[in-house]
Parts: structure tokens; sequence; C-alpha cells
């Protein structure tokens, strides 16, 4: 029996944003205001630092807007440092910012994240905004005004689970991984953020002792979630038979034919221990699979990228028969959420009505194509995960994909290998964009999408404060972006990474949350041969001096030296993760 769910509302007001507090998951702040006319600004508040925040700004347009003008006065004192896809300027406490031509357009009924930028002083949300000289509102919301009768009630009947799960969540904090954290100089400071269980062998479910997982198992974790107040716990489902056939540093246990295997004594077994009724009262977010389904689309014959390991794989069906059966039986527990691995931008984010050269839309019809599966229907599926465990910018604030430099647009430029004909250039656009494709795929239309923002930071000395002024295209775009990594299709420990936006909840509409479901700190992969019995090979993208494959480009791996085995330990990444953090950790 299949257990319905409350309907996301994709409003234009009430927007909420999310960060980390020491409890778990809490509102930052969000400020709204609307006009009798339906003109509207969010004031975003994404982060906070010492002295310092993060912001962005979203307009909604009751009318169509071709061109806007937006003015607001900021608490005395306040000042921005930099900002990004806006021509602006500060008098006193004065902000006044313009499109810059390509953002300025916004149809009636629709809401736009048009720029962002950097502040000192009070992250406080001014009283009151204007657009193109309308005032929008006092900027206050009535708290005696009377509830939208079309809201879904705060707390749902029992057995109905609840649109995003992360909203208002104490989110599980890792003891092991916490625990490695606070070891590390300043590692306190993100000591309490909440990452994945992993699950990475069948042994993981009960406690293997391994560097990767440690002592405790999945019972042992979910019991000190209960036990601690936890309410919501992320847990990694990642044993496919042939797992990771692109990549040999994650290789799993299982051979490619061990169906059989993986569902019963794996996901069988984690279904009984989260249908436990000890756990009735802890949502129970699973990631599926990681890495698995969107090579079927991309390493797979007659492909360059190719590799017989993934064309074994689309043969035996068994990504598919191992993703479905897992979201079909973990979906029917009344307190569960599947989010399935779909991937990132650099890896599918390339459409095109070619099938030669079309991953984006491809790997939306295959995820489409597990409806059915091992009676998996589109309720057993709450959403999609990008960037689990990769590199990839969350946004690239100075420079658009399709922007037109040296008399072209970026992505249409033949001489251009980092962007490489890709239509898109960061993680957030592509969700949206991937959610869309989905729905129409037959998944249902309050899906929401996670991204996984552990090492996706990219800050330190040599991130880029504004838009190159460069007329040459590559000049432009290696002076403007924000990822530093040598080619997109590295993902192996990236020398110069940091970590991302820290853990929240609706951070956008269709963004359930950030996540951090790569602990900080665990290793991609040996930088060289290291035997183990975990079953995990020596991929040469881990080797700093490899000098690449078709699938990146034939470029060098970009990848740390001297790092251990996947899923263990690396005290040197983690504190280049904390250096390089953006935003910055305080």
């Amino acid at each position: 029996m299949q257990v319905p769910r409350r309907r996301r509302r994709l409003a234009l007001t009430g927007v909420a944003v999310g960060a980390l507090a020491a409890g778990g998951l809490t509102f930052v702040s969000a400020n709204q205001a609307l006009a009798e006319e339906g003109c509207q600004v969010d004031y975003n508040v994404i982060s906070e630092w010492g002295g310092g925040f993060q912001a962005n700004v979203v307009i909604s347009a009751g009318t169509a807007i071709n061109g806007w003008e937006v003015e607001w006065d900021f608490p005395a004192g306040t000042t921005v440092s930099s900002a990004w896809n806006v021509d602006w300027s500060q008098s006193g406490t004065r902000f006044t910012g313009g499109d810059v031509g390509w953002n300025g357009s916004i149809a009636s009924g629709q809401s736009v994240e048009v720029f962002g930028f950097i502040g000192n002083g009070s992250s406080t949300a001014p009283g009151q905004f204007t657009v193109n000289g309308t005032v929008c509102g006092d900027g206050d919301v009535d708290p005696t005004d009377p509830p939208d009768p079309t809201d879904p009630p705060t707390d749902p009947p029992v057995g109905d689970k609840v649109d995003n799960p992360y909203t208002g969540a104490n989110v599980y904090v890792n003891p092991q991984w916490s625990a490695n954290a606070a070891a590390e100089p300043g590692g306190s400071a993100i000591a309490n953020e909440p990452t994945g269980v992993w699950l990475d062998q069948t042994s993981a479910i009960w406690g293997n002792d391994s560097p990767t997982t440690g002592s405790m198992g999945l019972a042992d974790h979910l019991d000190h979630a209960v036990a601690e107040g936890y309410d919501l716990i992320q847990v990694v489902i990642y044993n496919l038979p042939g797992r990771d056939c692109a990549a040999l540093a994650s290789n799993g246990q299982l051979a490619p034919d061990e169906i059989d295997e993986y569902k019963s004594e794996y996901i069988d077994e984690i279904v009984a221990i989260q249908g436990d009724p000890a756990y009735a009262d802890l949502k129970i977010v699973n990631v599926i699979e990681i890495d698995s389904l969107p090579n079927l689309v991309t390493n797979v014959s007659p492909r360059e990228t190719a590799t017989p390991e993934c064309d074994v794989m689309k043969a035996n069906g068994n990504y598919v028969d191992g993703v479905s059966y897992a979201a079909a039986e973990l979906g029917a527990l009344p307190n569960t959420y599947n989010y399935i691995d779909a991937g990132h931008h650099g890896w599918i984010g390339w459409g095109d009505d070619n099938p030669e050269y079309d991953n984006f839309r491809a790997s939306a019809a295959l995820f489409g194509s597990l409806i059915g599966q091992n009676g998996m229907t589109a309720d057993d599926v709450h959403g999609f995960i990008s960037n689990t465990a990769n590199y990839s910018a969350l946004e690239e604030p100075y420079w658009a994909v399709n922007q037109n430099v040296g008399g072209q647009p970026l992505n249409q430029n033949p001489n251009l290998p980092w962007v490489d004909w890709n239509d898109y250039n960061n993680e957030k656009d592509f969700t949206q964009a991937l959610r869309t494709e989905l729905i129409a795929n037959g998944f249902n239309s309050d899906i929401g999408m996670l991204i996984d923002t552990s090492r996706n930071g990219w800050g330190g000395d040599y991130r880029p404060t504004g838009t190159s002024s460069s007329t040459d295209p590559v000049t432009f775009v290696d002076e403007s972006r924000i990822d530093q990594r040598i080619q997109k299709g590295n993902w192996c420990n990236q020398a110069g990474a940091g970590l991302g936006e820290r853990p929240q909840a609706d951070p956008e509409p269709w963004i359930d949350a950030y996540v951090w479901i790569k602990p900080p700190g665990e290793s991609d992969g040996s930088s060289e041969l290291i035997d183990n019995d975990e079953g995990k090979g020596f991929d040469r993208m881990c080797d700093p001096t490899y000098e690449g494959n078709p699938r990146n480009g034939n470029n060098l791996s970009g990848a740390r030296d001297n790092m251990p085995v996947s899923g263990h330990w690396s005290s040197e990444q983690f504190q280049e993760l904390l250096e390089n953090a953006y935003p910055p950790i305080n």
C-alpha cells in the first residue's frame, strides 16, 4: 500500500531560507514585501558569519516586468562589499540595484532570483522595498493575518508524509564523523553539522568496524537518533551489483549479477530495520545509489566514454532492477523519504536532439522508466539529489552559460573546453530544469531536490570577486568561474576545494535542502594502489599524475596526492576544505 504525500505549493509568497543551528535546521530570515499591485521582493539571508552575510534577492511580478530597478535602505552601518548579476550602487544606507540586460525580464506570475551580494554589518532585512519606483509593501508579514485555508496543516495526519521532511527538522549528526571533525584543528566549528550515514556494504548494516563506517550499524544510528531527540536521519543506500561501473575507486562488494543478494541480504534487511515501530516518529531520508543510473546513458557503447563494466550493467538491467526495488520497498514505509541520485550538471547537463550527445533528457527518461518496475510508483520517490560527493559549484554568480562573449554564446563556442556545449554551469539552475524534466517523465509535480554542498564552496584566495573584463572567451570564463577544477569530469579528491553552503532547509522553492551527504574529510579514492578487503579498487582518476581519459576530456585529474582508500579519513583534505570554505568558517 502506497502512502499519500502532501502536495507541494510553489507559492510566490512565504519563501523561507534555512540554516543550521546547533540543535538542527532552523529558519534564519526571509523578508517578503507584497503590494496591492502584485509587486514582491524577497530578501533572503543565505548565510552569516562574524561581521558579514550573504543574501539573494528574488523579485515576483504581478504584471510582466521588462527592466527593473530595486531600492531599499539598509540598517545604519551595513554596506555591500560585492554583488553579482546586478548594476548596483550605495549612497549612505540607500542601496540601488538594476538589471544587467539578460536578467531584466520577469514574466507575469514569475518569481526570479535576480541577484546576490555579500554584505558587511547587520543582516536585518530592510523594512521597505521599491521596484521601478513602486513601493512593494512594508516588508512585514502581519502575524494576525488568518491562515490560508488551502495551506496544508502543520501536522499531517498519521501515515501522511510531509511535503519537505527537512523543514524545521533537527537533523542527525553522525557521532563517528563528528568525533573525527572535532579532533581536527578548527574542526569543532563544523563538527555539529549533519552528514550522511553510509551503508556501503552489507556488513555496514550491522556495524563492521571498518574505517569507513565504524562500529555503529544502522540500528545503532537510529537508536542514537531517537535517544538524542533528532527527528530526521540521512541514510545512503550504496551497494548495487557492479557498483559505479565507470570508477574503480568506489567499486563495491557485489558482482554485476548478484542482484538477488542485493535484494534479500541488503535492501530487505534495511527495510526490516527502518520499519521497526521504535523509529516510527523518526523521518528517514534514503539517498539511493549514487553514481549508478546516469552511467547507463553516458558510459555505454557506442560512446567514446563507454566502459566494458557499464555495458554489462546496461545489458543485465541490474541497476534499474536494484534501484526500483530499493525505492519500492523503502518507499512503502510510512516514515521514509527516498531521493534518487541524479548525477550533476557536469555529468548530464547536455541536452541535444542527437541521442549521441544528449545526456539530460535521456537521463530523465531513464529515471522515468523505473516507474512500474518492481511495483515502484511515483509516490515512492520523494525527490532527487544532485552533486552527491562531487564538487560542482552551487552557483556561478559572475557569468552565464549562454552569455555572449567574443561574438557568440559561451555554450555555443567550440573552442571553450570548460563549457563544452553544456547547457548549465551550476547546480541550482541544473536542478530546477531537471526537476521539470523529471515531472514530464512521470514523477509527481511536488518532488523536491537536494544538493550536496559538502565540498563545492571553492573559497580561498583564488576565488573571483567579479566578472572578468576580458573579451577572450577562454580567459573570460577562467577568470570569472567559481569552480576551479581543471575539467568538470574530475571527481576524485579535488585539490583546492572547500566546504560549501552549510546544511539548510528550503533554500529555494524547488530545493528541499542543501545537505552534506558526503562527510567532509573522507577520501574519494586512493592516490595509488592500496590493498583492502572492501572491494575498492585503484582508479587513475585519483592519481594526480594521471593525464585523463575521454570522460574528463583527457585532462589531468586534479586530484590530491597521498590520499587513502575511499571513505577513509584524510586530515590534510579536511584542513584544506576548512581553509577554502565558502561561505567562510567563522
